[in-house]
């Protein structure tokens, strides 16, 4: 990349190092990527003594430490997400949580998996705002606003806000199938329930002036992973949303894994991540308005008609998951976890080459194991890719993948020149 914006990657003593080849904070333009927190204490390197509370204690302290240690506060995390291993925990979670966010909250998404390295009970992750920007030596807006929104047309929660918007994302809850008017689940299967979803994000969306068709990413979570098709079919009713999006046949990229379980039983939640044009003040007029969303596949990584590899937008790529697919043979690598591992990160290098950036260039990477033992055999491969461990990471073990893949990856790419309006 060239010195206009640069990837800062930083740790402290001050929470624990990584269990694994990655950074504790990864900053890139306008955001800072947090590691998702395990609750372990710095000091021991073990995790914390205690039950779930005392985990999620950790976990905050941990993230409040990386923050603060970057010149932030815990009023600049713009979402939030927690991972537990048994969704009965969320309460006991949720007690901790208001210690640390007792007026601002910001969005979140939580969800139950199936394991957690160490095999802690609580996981959690924060996305942080990064005003100041990373232009070496020339600061940006540093004095640039939260936009924190709710609408009474979507569900309302006292622990986070349907929509906080900072620079040119926004960055939104993740929406259960709830039906607004009356508090509770719709009624159906999963097809209602995805439905739901959907028209949550899009009252949402609506309230704050901003076209459905402006999502650059979906994240789907399901109790089974074989609704995925029946969730399908409601999605393409959703996507793509207007006339342009239908004549370029747009779709975001996407991320979709089974949940070991949803709040309040739902069978599937759904989150989004939304381009901003219009950014928030106080950016210069010449910097909010009529930026693109650039969508991009290439032959060399798997396509599917339902996802975009990757959508640009602003100073972000956001990379759709990744499955050990061979491109060429359209199926599941031979092998074991290694080799799997190893063609989910060719698949995204192939993709990240494609929009002509490099691996150096990626600043968050999530992964999705089938067995979280699996850990140590997927660093010895994706120790290859990263060899400084920059990005910042996220691994969780779930239930269930699509194609009965044992490993999907994801990622998020720092885009330095931008998406500008093309002048023909």
């Amino acid at each position: 990349m060239s010195g206009y914006n640069a990837v800062l990657a930083r740790n402290t003593e001050n929470a624990p190092a990584g269990i694994g080849p990655y950074s504790q904070t990864v900053a890139f333009s306008h955001y800072n990527n947090l590691s998702a927190q395990l609750p372990i204490d710095p000091k021991s390197g073990k995790l914390t003594a205690g039950g779930v509370k005392e985990q999620a204690e950790q976990c905050f302290k941990n993230i409040k430490a990386i923050v603060e240690s970057i010149d932030h506060v815990m009023s600049d995390i713009v979402r939030i997400t927690v991972f537990v291993t048994n969704i009965k925990a969320v309460d006991a979670v949720d007690e901790v949580y208001k210690t640390f966010f007792p007026t601002y909250v910001p969005t979140r998404t939580t969800v139950a998996v199936a394991a957690l390295p160490m095999d802690a009970l609580v996981q959690v992750e924060a996305l942080v705002s990064n005003g100041e920007g990373t232009i070496p030596n020339a600061p940006q807006s540093g004095d640039l606003i939260k936009l924190t929104n709710n609408t009474a047309n979507a569900p309302i929660s006292a622990l986070s806000a349907q929509a906080v918007s900072f620079s040119h994302y926004s960055n939104l809850s993740a929406q259960l199938p709830i039906d607004p008017k009356t508090g509770r689940l719709v009624t159906g299967g999963v097809k209602e329930q995805a439905a739901q979803c959907l028209k949550n994000i899009k009252a949402i969306l609506e309230s704050i002036d901003v076209p459905f068709d402006d999502i650059v990413k979906t994240t789907i979570f399901l109790k089974d992973i074989s609704d995925m098709e029946a969730v399908n079919e409601v999605y393409t009713t959703f996507f793509p949303d207007s006339a342009i999006a239908r004549a370029v046949a747009y779709v975001p990229a996407r991320t979709t894994v089974e949940a070991a379980a949803l709040p309040m039983a739902a069978l599937v939640q759904i989150e989004a991540v939304v381009s901003y044009g219009d950014g928030t003040p106080p950016q210069l007029v010449e910097d909010r308005h009529g930026i693109i969303i650039e969508a991009n596949n290439t032959e060399n990584a798997p396509k599917d008609p339902l996802s975009t590899q990757t959508v640009a937008f602003s100073h972000y790529n956001h990379l759709s998951a990744q499955l050990p697919i061979d491109p060429k043979a359209g199926k599941l690598v031979a092998g074991g976890v290694k080799e799997q591992a190893e063609q989910c990160l060719k698949n995204i290098k192939a993709i990240v080459e494609s929009v002509d950036h490099a691996l150096a260039d990626v600043v968050k990477v999530n992964i999705f194991l089938k067995n979280i033992a699996d850990i140590d055999a997927v660093d010895e491969v994706y120790a290859t890719f990263f060899p400084g461990g920059v990005p910042a990471r996220r691994t969780v073990g779930v239930s269930a993948l699509p194609e009965g893949a044992l490993i999907q990856i994801d990622a998020v790419v720092g885009n330095e020149e931008g998406t500008p309006p093309i002048v023909k």
